[in-house]
Formats: C-alpha cells, structure tokens, sequence
C-alpha cells in the first residue's frame, strides 16, 4: 500500500472490507515476530542446556515465571497505549494521537528504569523466595540481573510495538526482531555460552530491537511520528492509558504471580523437574504467542471500529478471532504433544528430563486453545474500553482458583503431584472464560442501547 507521497505505508485501515483477510494480514507477521523472539530465546535454552548442563538449563528456566511477573505489570501498560492509538487512529484525531505516542514511549524509559532497579537489587532475595534449587540459585541470579540491565530496551522495543500494532503495522517489528535475533543466535550459538554470555547476548539483542523500534518511529509519517524533543507525560494521556492499562497490568501481574507460585511448587520436586518444566513450557510458549497475535488483533481492530463509529462491526471480529484462535491453538498445542518427545530432545538428552516435560505437555499443550478463547475474550472487552471487568474476572477465576487448590488439595498426599499442579491450569481456563462471555454478553447490551441512542 502507498501513502500520499508515494512511499509504502505499513497502516492499516480495519474499519473497513473483509475482517477475516485483514485479521491474517495483521495477525501472520505478528505471530511469526512472536515465534521468531521465542525461537531465539529457546536457542539460548538449548546451548545451555547442551553446552551446559541441566543446571545451567534449570537455572535460566527457573527465572521464566519471575521475569514474566516483573514484566507484565508494565507490559499492561502499553496495552492501554494501544487501545487508545487505535481509536484515535479511527477517529483521525491527529492531535490526541501525536500526545498518545509520546506519553507513552516516555512512559516506556520510565517503566525500563524502574524493572532494572528492581531486577538487579532483588534478584537473588526473590529466587531464594520461589525456593529455587541451591544448586543453580547462583547462575540464576547472575541471569536475571544481567537480564535487567536491558529492561529500559525492552519497553521501549514492546510499546512501539504495541503503538504500531494499533495502527496496522505488524511487518516492521518483525524485521527488527529478525535481525536482533540474529547477532543473539551470532553469540549464544557460535560462542557457545553459559549462563552469563546467554544473558549479556539478550541484552545486546534488546538494545538492537529498540534502536530499531526508535529509528522507525522517528522517521514515520503522520500523528505517530516520533519527536524526541516532544517526549514528555501529558496528563490527560497518562491517566487514559493508566485507566485501560492498569488493569491489564493487574491482571498480568496476577496470572504471573499464580504462576510464581505454580513454578515454586514446581521447584519443590528437584532439578530434574524443574529442567524438564523449563523445556516443556518453552516448546509451548510458540503455542501461545501464535494464539495471543489473534488477542492483539481483537484489541486493535475493535478499537479502531469504535474509534470510527463502526458498532455493527465488533461481534464480527469477536467471532472471527475466536474462530481463528481455536483452529491455531488445536492446531499447534496437539501438534507441539505428538512431537514431544523429539521437541524435548533438542533441549537435552536426558531421558528423565524429557519424562518430566512430557508430563506437563499432555495437560498444558492438549488443552491450550481454550487459553487463547479466553484471552480473545479479554482482547475484545478491552477494545471496547472495558479492563477493570476482565481484571476481576481473571483474579478470581486464574489466580484464586489455582492458589487455593495449591493451598488446599496439593497439601493432599493424594493430590500432590506435578501433574495435579498442571491442572489447574486447564480448569482456570475453562471457568475464567465462561465468565468472560457472560460479562461479553452483559457489555454488549449495554453498549448497544447507548450504540443505538
């Protein structure tokens, strides 16, 4: 597509035409950037684990969840930057758009800032917290501090992302993805490093991603072009995106702290099982990501619908994602199960290991679909400004339920074993998105008396 000048524009108008074609073209490139960031991060896993040894393995995977929590929480944040991008892209309200951008990749140095802080003078305490094993709580720490020095990249690299996605554009931060994975595969593969060379590999890597990300926007055309010397909080902006991002936040910080807790119990069984985790959960982590391009879409296409008045289109694009998500995660999460174990044996050769990997993908992996309908659910709910309901929502049925089945049956002889703990994962699903729908239904009726007023 051309713009005015005739330069190739990489927006995307979602307000109009097919929703299914337009849903691919948006959702393909994000998936594949999405798999390519997990792809390089599981080769870090690989060396690790092959170069290494199983404690090195279990020492990197035993940081997933913590970083995850850390993360998420201001993750949430750019979520709320995109809504808000995309509606007043549709509304072409230039002027609210160029403070959005702004607000928020200013917002992105500060939440960077303050991860690093807390990643490097809490690491270890925090490890020790989650009863990381002794025998690798050493190299984890040294990971997860090196991790943190690249944090400030990292915002910025997600919520250009997340401001570019709103828009339509998916392509580009999949090419700089690319070529940052690339000088990370260039050192963890052809160096073959440990522990600490994987870590300042990935720091090296984020910093080229968000250079990439910046040099982008800066030279971008229209409302979201990039002005540094603009960089700055507008009130206004801030407290919208905080209103739509906080809860996400929330609710991210609250489906990583039960899994905090899940990777605890986890820890509680030995290295073996712990590497074994680390291997399985990051096989279905492409699962996952695949799923979450189409939660992007939701958000995205529905808030540039209501930013242009375009009601009658957002049960269409709820329905169609749905559609979409279900077809990728049977698709991918029984197809990750019936390779298992050869998944498995590229992150090591230990018979045990692979066993205990196993366990969790007959569970996890069988019935990830259902993850990605709940997450769509939420995707939509949020585009259409809603995010303290799904924050609710996901409180009690994600985190309460598998905290107070840890806390209660888990204790049970019966009932203690890794695969009880995996299945708490399957039931939270099903459960969080039955209720998701019933708040769906109550939304839409509510908005389409004011829709049709």
């Amino acid at each position: 597509m051309l713009n005015k000048s005739g330069a190739k524009s990489y927006q995307m108008d979602m307000c109009t035409g097919s929703i299914l074609k337009k849903m691919l073209i948006f959702s393909l490139p994000l998936m594949a950037s999405s798999m390519l960031q997990l792809l390089f991060n599981a080769a870090d896993i690989i060396v690790v684990g092959r170069f290494a040894g199983d404690n090195a393995l279990a020492a990197v995977g035993s940081n997933t969840a913590l970083i995850n929590l850390l993360t998420n929480f201001f993750m949430g944040l750019s979520i709320g930057a995109n809504v808000l991008v995309a509606r007043y892209f549709g509304a072409k309200n230039d002027k609210d758009l160029s403070e959005t951008v702004h607000t928020a990749m200013m917002l992105s140095i500060y939440s960077g800032i303050i991860l690093t802080i807390i990643g490097v003078l809490c690491a270890k305490q925090i490890l020790i917290w989650m009863q990381t094993p002794e025998a690798v709580l050493g190299l984890a720490t040294v990971y997860l501090r090196i991790y943190f020095l690249g944090m400030t990249a990292t915002m910025i690299y997600n919520f250009g992302s997340a401001i570019l996605r709103a828009v339509g554009d998916t392509k580009r931060p999949l090419y700089y993805l690319f070529a940052a994975g690339i000088v990370n595969l260039i050192f963890v593969i052809g160096f073959k490093l440990s522990v600490m060379g994987v870590a300042i590999a990935t720091v090296i890597s984020q910093c080229i991603s968000a250079f990439l990300i910046l040099k982008c926007m800066v030279h971008e055309s229209g409302s979201i072009r990039l002005d540094l010397r603009n960089l700055g909080i507008n009130k206004e902006k801030f407290i919208k995106i905080v209103q739509i991002g906080l809860p996400a936040s929330l609710q991210g910080v609250i489906f990583s702290l039960s899994n905090v807790v899940i990777q605890s119990s986890v820890n509680s069984f030995g290295e073996i099982t712990v590497a074994g985790n680390s291997a399985a959960a990051n096989i279905e982590g492409f699962v996952y990501v695949a799923m979450n391009s189409l939660y992007q879409a939701a958000i995205s296409f529905t808030g540039q619908n209501v930013g242009a008045g375009k009601y009658e289109r957002v049960n269409r694009i709820l329905y169609t994602a749905e559609a979409c998500v279900i077809v990728v995660g049977l698709v991918l999460g029984n197809g990750a199960l019936f390779f298992g174990r050869q998944l498995l044996s590229i992150y090591t050769e230990n018979p045990a290991v692979i066993d205990t990997g196993m366990k969790r993908m007959n569970v996890i992996a069988r019935t990830y679909a259902l993850c990605g309908m709940m997450d769509v659910m939420v995707g939509s709910l949020r585009g259409l400004g809603y995010s303290v309901m799904p924050m609710i929502v996901s409180l009690i049925g994600a985190c309460g339920l598998r905290l107070l089945w840890i806390f209660t049956f888990f204790r049970m002889e019966q009932f203690h074993t890794v695969t009880s703990l995996y299945l708490t994962y399957t039931w939270s699903w099903i459960i969080t998105f039955s209720a998701h729908v019933i708040c769906w239904i109550i939304v839409r009726r509510k908005l389409g008396r004011q829709w049709n007023s």
